[in-house]
């Protein structure tokens, strides 16, 4: 059999594989909530906020959740997905859960789409496989919760940014390259509907574009401004929506302020705790715009008058972020424990070995430890956990199937494996 078509048949396989643990996950996660009619989410607060948020755009109501209203709480990416989900088969956990399960299989896919365009068809496959059995990712892809989604649309995204890198300068492909250009602004533009945080790639991937373009500068300048006219033409809804029912310039949420002091104030841990906010109702009296101002200063007052906390809870979300296993209590089970670690630690012994062999492939490098990093550093200011580092774990799963591979080969004497 041919290696492309025998290469075909794991991948059906893997992605089969995929659905077949993500759709038993569904299942299984919902039979636990329901034998338990005091609960109705896995983690409680964000899933309930994301799901009447969803509710509002299903029923065509004001997009805004609680009372005071909160109209710029959250991006609406993934809101959009839910309601989208509740229109095909209704407002039922059960169902929709199985919709988010098949989203996590076509997360799989793309991460094979990733790797193929990096490496080659055999490291796509293997990522896609890592994927497909990693714990953390086939039960977070159940839950009402963004990081799935988001992992989708920032693999997306990188995808569409490998395959503009592969571009070639020349004028024949100057038509091609804008059109790369414009889908990888419009794709960027995605992934930050869903986590706004994924905003500063978008000046850090112009700067390498127009930086590493030697010889072709004015060319490199052009797709790079076709690119943030994709990302701002996109953003523009959201932006005008937020002006509107607040009279202010806001390009992400108005959330921000709180998540910021969330993790910087006298009694942070590097975990989340916003009792704070319910505790001080700074809304009865001050706007939405107001509080998260309000909260930002306070965090930013805190961290220049308390240097060495800060530098302590640095280290402390640092450690969050990068444990192997779950940090919050009711996944501290000693199953869930392990199931987590022993996929986790050989995955990333593998990645960094597939970096070191890698080490020539600047674009490699940065289309797979560069999400992680980038995480890493936004949460040693905000709060931290492996929550927020699982969608970078995706992309990472192709440097780890590029160590896998390049040890196969090592050992059998077989051809060294080349982008």
């Amino acid at each position: 059999m041919p290696q492309t078509k025998r290469l075909n048949y794991l991948l059906l396989l893997v992605l089969l594989i995929s659905a077949f643990i993500r759709c038993g996950v569904a299942v299984y996660v919902q039979r636990q909530l329901d034998r338990q009619p005091d609960r109705t989410y896995v983690i409680e607060g964000d899933a309930e906020g994301y799901w009447k948020l969803a509710q509002t755009m299903k029923h065509g109501e004001p997009y805004s959740i609680y009372t005071p209203p909160r109209r710029v709480l959250r991006m609406p990416g993934f809101p959009v997905v839910l309601a989208g989900a509740m229109s095909v088969v209704g407002e039922s956990h059960a169902r929709v859960r199985l919709v988010l399960a098949l989203l996590g299989v076509v997360t799989c896919f793309v991460v094979y789409l990733l790797g193929k365009e990096l490496v080659n068809e055999t490291v796509g496959v293997l990522a896609a496989g890592l994927s497909a059995v990693s714990p953390v990712m086939a039960g977070f892809s159940v839950l009402f919760l963004s990081e799935t989604v988001f992992a989708l649309t920032m693999l997306i995204s990188l995808w569409v940014l490998v395959k503009l890198s592969n571009i070639k300068w020349e004028s024949t492909d100057r038509n091609r390259g804008i059109l790369w250009s414009l889908l990888a602004g419009v794709s960027l533009a995605l992934a930050y509907y869903v986590r706004p945080s994924w905003l500063l790639v978008v000046p850090l991937v112009v700067a390498f574009y127009i930086l590493s373009a030697r010889g072709h500068r004015k060319a490199a300048v052009q797709r790079a401004l076709v690119l943030l006219a994709g990302f701002t033409l996109m953003l523009l809804p959201w932006v005008i929506r937020n002006y509107q029912v607040t009279g202010h310039f806001v390009p992400t949420t108005l959330w921000a302020g709180p998540s910021l002091y969330d993790g910087l104030n006298p009694r942070a841990t590097g975990d989340s705790d916003m009792t704070f906010f319910d505790q001080e109702h700074v809304l009865d009296s001050m706007t939405e715009y107001e509080m998260n101002q309000h909260y930002t200063q306070r965090a930013v007052a805190y961290a220049k008058q308390h240097p060495g906390h800060v530098l302590q809870l640095m280290a402390a979300k640092l450690l969050r972020y990068w444990k192997p296993w779950p940090n919050a209590a009711q996944f501290q089970s000693w199953w869930m424990m392990l199931a987590v670690s022993v996929v986790f630690v050989p995955v990333m012994v593998f990645a960094v070995y597939g970096a070191w062999v890698s080490r020539n492939q600047c674009l490699l490098l940065l289309m797979t430890t560069g999400p992680i990093l980038y995480f890493s550093l936004i949460h040693l200011v905000f709060v931290s956990s492996l929550r927020y580092r699982l969608p970078a774990e995706y992309s990472l799963y192709i440097l780890s199937a590029v160590g896998i591979c390049q040890l196969y080969v090592s050992r059998f004497q077989k051809k060294e494996i080349h982008p």
